[in-house]
């Protein structure tokens, strides 16, 4: 931020502050990319540990997901009616909860239900992070503000691979079967603890406890981050928006809404089917299936993790200037160049090399634009009335399309070998250059009044 204030003023409210509040938000953003990339360095262990078969492999990575697409689906309803905090304080606990039980399995069923549990808690953070960061932050910095919450994501995941790295013992492979998985899983315990303690310093959402009837409480918030003036005349707008609300989900069927959302939903999927959780939650094995060493693998792995968050500030940069649509093209393109290239590669029995510089380019493109991007274009897609309820809907069909493909990954390995899947990847990259180009409008520089105006039209 350009300039740092510790006070508010009338006029000026506090700038650290709010970029307090935001921080610890998305600590919840930070718990998702833990939690959801910590299996891959640990799947492998796993799996001999288990003798899981490919469809056993398969579930141990992607049962998660189901609880992914629960918390999603109930995040929504229990915010409004316990509160932001407390949800986020419930979705920290399910992350302590599950990172001790899924260490601490004897077969596999254990493992699963300790880490759908983990999911819950995923699904929860990726609906209200972000939320909580939008409800607390001033118009002129809560695109950045919420941007946080995505590096955050990627931030988990690079930290959860060094960790991996670190626990894997280069010397010791029984140890790793019989022991290392477990610290693997169990270090998530301590990141949840942070976010756990951390949230008991920040305030409820203003706009919740505007709903609550606690007026007062909501107006004390907005003046700290905005200023005693911006605070009144955001809640006289608070409160004309909350008397407006009350739509219903057969909203999401009116002429126009109902397209913004069948968009939506397709794009969320497509998201997912162009192969990232293919990527990253198995990155290790892909390597290793190319002759590195499993120590080197998940050092590679980590890697990845830091090209994914350059990118994504590259992302953050050009979004506004570039546009939406411009950068989602450019990215399928490159995406589905380097997933053909691939292909190839495992094809033609390449070097490792080939393979690692090529998975790296695939990450590099996907960061640039289909991660971020389409999170931004998402939000902006829907009328006020219906973000939330619409924003779930397209959430729940990212979730199981991820868990989809998380599913199918080590069948389609086996069946269809490295060309096979990555070549399937790379059609599907063809398929959303298609629908980018044909359906999703730029949304660049445009209120979200036109956006809204323009779905009506």
């Amino acid at each position: 931020m350009a300039t740092i204030r510790s006070q508010p003023s009338a006029s000026q409210g506090s700038t650290a502050y709010v970029l307090l509040l935001a921080s610890v938000a998305a600590l919840g953003g930070l718990l998702f990319g833990y939690d959801t990339g910590v299996i891959s360095g640990a799947i492998g262990y796993l799996t001999e540990r288990f003798e899981l078969d490919e469809v056993a492999q398969g579930w141990a990575v992607s049962n998660v997901l189901i609880g992914c697409m629960l918390g999603a689906a109930m995040a929504g309803t229990l915010s409004d009616r316990f509160g932001r905090k407390k949800v986020l304080i419930l979705s920290a606990c399910l992350f302590a909860v599950s990172a001790v039980t899924s260490a601490l399995p004897r077969n596999l069923t254990e493992f699963v239900l300790a880490r759908m549990l983990g999911g819950v808690g995923v699904g929860i953070a990726s609906m209200l992070s972000p939320l909580y960061i939008a409800e607390v932050s001033p118009a002129r910095i809560r695109g950045r503000l919420v941007s946080l919450n995505q590096i955050t994501i990627i931030g988990g995941m690079l930290v959860v691979c060094v960790v991996n790295w670190l626990v894997a013992s280069p010397d010791n492979e029984a140890w790793n079967v019989a022991r290392g998985w477990r610290w693997m899983l169990g270090s998530e315990t301590l990141p949840a603890a942070i976010f756990f303690a951390a949230l008991f310093f920040v305030p409820e959402s203003p706009r919740w406890l505007t709903q609550q009837g606690r007026r007062d409480e909501a107006l004390a918030v907005l003046a700290r981050v905005g200023g005693a003036e911006v605070a009144a005349a955001q809640m006289r707008e608070i409160e004309a928006a909350i008397a407006e609300e009350g739509a219903r989900f057969r909203e999401l069927l009116r002429p126009g809404v109902r397209v913004a959302l069948v968009i939506a939903v397709i794009l969320a999927i497509l998201q997912q089917v162009t192969g990232i959780n293919a990527i990253m939650y198995y990155a290790p094995e892909i390597f290793k299936s190319a002759q590195v060493t499993a120590k080197i693998s998940l050092l590679l792995t980590a890697g990845l993790q830091v090209v994914n968050l350059l990118f994504t500030l590259v992302a953050i940069r050009l979004v506004d200037q570039l546009g939406r649509k411009p950068l989602l093209l450019i990215t399928s393109t490159a995406m589905g160049v380097s997933l053909a290239l691939l292909a190839g590669a495992f094809s033609l029995n390449l070097p490792a090399v080939w393979i690692i510089v090529l998975v790296y380019v695939y990450v590099a493109s996907f960061g640039v634009a289909m991660g971020p991007v389409v999170w931004v274009v998402l939000a902006e897609f829907f009328p006020t009335r219906t973000r939330g309820r619409a924003m779930s809907v397209a959430i729940f069909a990212l979730w199981v399309a991820c868990f989809a493909v998380s599913q199918m990954v080590p069948w389609m390995f086996r069946n269809m070998g490295g060309a096979g899947t990555f070549g399937t990847y790379a059609i599907m990259c063809v398929v959303t250059f298609v629908f980018v180009a044909l359906f999703v409008p730029e949304t660049k520089g445009r209120t979200l009044e036109e956006i809204e105006r323009s779905w009506r039209r």
